[in-house]
């Protein structure tokens, strides 16, 4: 049986958040534990896992976007996932459609990190593989709330703390 191929880059963003005991806050992980418990039951799949950046999307800048760039190009596979804040997420799909014609890419986040609750981003990201397994186009994707949608089509509700389809 013939595995699917797909790359996981790792950004941070609340997907990877954990208590610090220490200082009482939620801080963005720099090892991939949270991807790696979800992924354990993925028995399917071949993975690449690339953890680059770890930071809050509301801290990332234009040069870290052009290493998500520079890390999706230089991948050999064509399914991509990426772990993603979700507040500036939009704004990364943005970029990266203006780049990027032949792999297919979505970019995955959460509203909580999956060290408070599981259920939400494994979710999320099960979503983008069952998508990436699909016959899709080439094209840049947001999955978010038990949807799968080309960047443009979804829409992050900061009133209501949720991502809508437009």
């Amino acid at each position: 049986m013939t595995k699917s191929k797909i790359t996981v880059i790792n950004t941070g963003g609340t997907f990877n958040k954990v208590y610090n005991p220490i200082s009482g806050e939620l801080e963005v992980s720099k090892d991939s534990k949270a991807l790696e418990e979800v992924i354990s039951f993925c028995y399917n799949i071949d993975f690449e896992i690339k953890n680059i950046i770890s930071k809050d999307s509301l801290d990332m800048t234009e040069n870290d976007r052009k290493i998500i760039l520079d890390t999706i190009n230089n991948s050999e596979s064509e399914n991509i996932i990426v772990i993603h804040g979700t507040d500036t997420m939009d704004v990364t799909a943005l970029f990266l459609d203006e780049h990027i014609k032949n792999k297919k890419v979505i970019l995955v986040g959460a509203m909580l990190p999956m060290s408070i609750n599981k259920v939400e981003a494994t979710l999320n990201f099960s979503m983008a593989i069952g998508f990436l397994n699909a016959n899709i186009q080439n094209d840049i994707y947001i999955s978010m709330h038990g949807s799968v949608k080309n960047y443009k089509n979804i829409v992050k509700n900061k009133l209501l703390g949720k991502f809508l389809n437009c």
